[in-house]
């Protein structure tokens, strides 16, 4: 049974979200204590994170900085702030998906299967660990390591990391790697994909001096060997 955590400091929304969740088998948790987040999910230790952004005393980049100090778990932010600048922030702060408010509660359910899917079936696999050139990436641990230097990675990073690797140097589709993050093209803004990659370029950069991830303009990604 996957227990969800809903931040989300709108009560009579919480609820709706929560009931639409036990309906589809999950136990949703709703926070009570926003003045710390992090204790509370230490607590239940939920394997999926619903986070709205503008929360009491301190805003949901906030705790999410904060919760991937201490856990991979997939974040969803849930917010009716619809800037791109905020989504770009939410993504590359840790998050793994963004829904504007108001929200389908279809879509909001088809998102969380999806990602719960996506998260904890593609860690069921015959090699705990894969390699590319001098790179080796953990993937029970979501940790890649080059030489003496390694960066922990969020799901979505590693599994970026798992598809490229294991396309040995070949060109891996924007089109394949949107459906494996999220097991569909729609509802899937473009530029999502683009601040994961880059924030998984970033963290690369802190381990390996060349650009790891090549952009094959109008194709996808593939790995350079270095």
């Amino acid at each position: 049974m996957y227990k969800i955590l809903i931040i989300e400091d709108d009560f009579t929304i919480s609820e709706l979200i929560a009931e639409s969740l036990k309906k589809w088998g999950f136990t949703p948790y709703n926070i009570n204590n926003f003045e710390n987040i992090v204790i509370e999910f230490s607590e239940i230790n939920p394997h999926l994170v619903l986070m709205d952004i503008n929360l009491p005393y301190y805003d949901g980049f906030y705790w999410c900085e904060h919760i991937r100090k201490i856990s991979n778990v997939p974040i969803v932010f849930i917010s009716s702030r619809t800037d791109d600048n905020d989504k770009i922030r939410g993504i590359m702060g840790g998050g793994d998906d963004y829904i504007d408010k108001p929200f389908s509660m279809d879509i909001l359910i088809a998102k969380v299967k999806a990602i719960l899917r996506r998260t904890y079936s593609y860690l069921d696999t015959n090699y705990t660990t894969i390699s590319f050139d001098d790179m080796i990436l953990d993937i029970e641990k979501s940790i890649i390591t080059h030489e003496d230097n390694s960066v922990e990675l969020t799901r979505n990073e590693c599994q970026i990391m798992s598809l490229l690797i294991r396309a040995s140097g070949k060109i891996v589709s924007r089109s394949k790697i949107i459906k494996s993050l999220w097991d569909s093209e729609n509802f899937i803004d473009e530029n999502t994909l683009t601040v994961n990659i880059n924030r998984l370029r970033k963290k690369l950069n802190n381990i390996i001096e060349c650009d790891v991830i090549m952009t094959v303009k109008g194709k996808g990604y593939k790995l350079n060997e270095h």
